[in-house]
């Protein structure tokens, strides 16, 4: 009974732990959008909802109007058609009234396109990312200079880099090598194309840019959350775009210090021993701490 007792208690802390470690990805059925784990993204939120404070109004307008149209203009009930070809009151309302609208729409969607393209001064980490047919290279510049691919994780590799757990590392979003990043820190990300156009996305931080060879774009995001967060090449690119996933690794400043010079040697190495720190870590500790 008491091992049972463990193995229940070590259960329900894999599945309490793995909801905050493994922060953000697509589930079967989804029609909301990713849980907010920037700034940005919480903004975008915040105005998808707003908006909504306009558009079901006018849907249920516009819904009514056709709904008393159909019954009260029909050739039954209005056998001679109204001759009437002007109506001021009526003009001025559906010109003014969409003005009004657009303009309380204009303001906050100006300033959040403002917060998202404007690359705040004191970024902390600056990293490349290129897009290739079809996989991602990425490169950190500025201190420790780093450089890797991230690839699709096929099944058959499951078991070579650890992650034989899909609902961790489910199946088209994960990757060999993810990208990581301290959580807390401003990212400024360049993005371009070494083939074809690409787009670098992020649904849970609200990044989404085109990858356009011979050009660099850049955006930036700041993660407030720890977690392993998954997005996917969002411009048509060639027979894989399905098959080009974006993963990136949130974790605290000294799991990326110490990860970032243990990559400069042995990528692999690195990412077990972070994957170690991040995955298991509390799950193991919960259950000895059982016993």
């Amino acid at each position: 009974m008491r091992n049972k007792a463990i193995a229940a208690m070590a259960s329900a802390a894999s599945l309490l732990f793995a909801g905050a470690a493994y922060a953000a990805q697509p589930t079967p059925w989804q029609t909301d959008l990713q849980p907010a784990a920037s700034g940005v993204m919480k903004e975008i939120r915040w105005f998808e909802e707003y908006t909504l404070w306009f558009i079901v109004p006018i849907t249920l307008l516009v819904l009514a109007l056709l709904i008393i149209v159909v019954i009260r203009f029909r050739a039954a009930a209005n056998p001679v058609p109204s001759k009437t070809s002007h109506n001021t009151l009526i003009e001025i309302f559906w010109t003014l009234g969409p003005v009004v609208v657009l303009f309380f729409i204009a303001i906050p969607s100006f300033q959040l396109l403002s917060n998202e393209l404007i690359i705040p001064k004191d970024t902390d980490l600056t990293i490349k990312a290129t897009g290739n047919q079809w996989y991602w290279s990425y490169e950190y510049q500025g201190g420790k200079e780093l450089a890797f691919d991230s690839l699709m994780l096929k099944d058959a590799d499951r078991s070579k880099f650890g992650k034989e757990d899909k609902a961790a590392y489910p199946r088209l979003l994960a990757v060999d090598n993810e990208l990581v990043v301290p959580v807390g820190k401003t990212v400024r990300v360049l993005v371009t194309g070494a083939d074809v156009i690409h787009a670098f996305a992020m649904p849970a931080f609200g990044v989404k840019i085109d990858a356009i060879p011979g050009r660099m774009n850049e955006t930036w995001f700041k993660a407030d959350k720890e977690g392993l967060y998954y997005g996917q090449c969002s411009e048509l690119c060639g027979k894989d775009h399905a098959f080009m996933p974006v993963a990136i690794r949130v974790v605290t400043e000294e799991q990326y210090k110490t990860w970032l010079t243990a990559a400069a040697g042995n990528l692999g190495a690195a990412n077990k021993a972070l994957m170690a720190a991040t995955d298991g870590k509390k799950t193991v500790d919960v259950a000895s701490s059982a016993q």
